[in-house]
């Protein structure tokens, strides 16, 4: 039984330049969306305002976040949190550059995914770079359980991440 990567295989490879037009796309979407709200919630909100939309669930809430995801490393030395981050972002972008150059047009929901999280984290390394810390809005809880505040930019990454791994398992292991 023939596969579509049997037949991919027979095929020459896409324009290369499909691919990275959809890399380019994805992260400038990603970028544009994720600054935007940032700016939008940093020139309307209070710090720590929050205003519901759905009451109960979902709240736009302007909090800023000096550490890592969730909170954490946030009690660590301005100085060398943001020497951090923007070294851990710098060798995430370049990682991610490279996987995506090695992935076949075929894999589109990789590409996808790695495009999505290539956005993300040039969304959230602009804020570190430019004020020191990320700015969170986006507040889901369920009565008195909150999760964490987040940001487009982390939503992105989540769902990228989520694709690669759909991704995985949608690939013949094997010779």
């Amino acid at each position: 039984m023939q596969t579509d990567y049997d037949v991919e295989a027979a095929l020459p490879q896409a324009r290369p330049w499909k691919k990275w037009l959809l890399f380019v796309i994805l992260v400038g979407v990603v970028v544009a969306l994720d600054q935007s709200t940032k700016q939008f919630i940093d020139a309307t909100f209070n710090l720590y305002e929050s205003r519901p939309v759905v009451e109960g669930y979902f709240s736009l809430t302007y909090v800023r976040n000096s550490g890592a995801a969730f909170g954490m490393l946030s009690r660590q030395d301005p100085k060398f949190l943001r020497l951090f981050f923007l070294s851990v972002t710098g060798l995430a972008l370049v990682i991610v550059t490279f996987y995506y150059s090695r992935i076949p047009w075929s894999q589109r929901l990789a590409l996808c995914g790695l495009g999505l999280i290539m956005g993300g984290a040039l969304g959230n390394g602009i804020d570190r770079y430019a004020i020191g810390q990320v700015i969170d809005f986006l507040d889901v809880y369920v009565g008195a359980y909150h999760w964490p505040a987040f940001n487009v930019a982390d939503s992105a990454i989540c769902i990228g991440v989520g694709f690669l791994l759909i991704d995985s398992f949608r690939r013949p292991v094997g010779p």
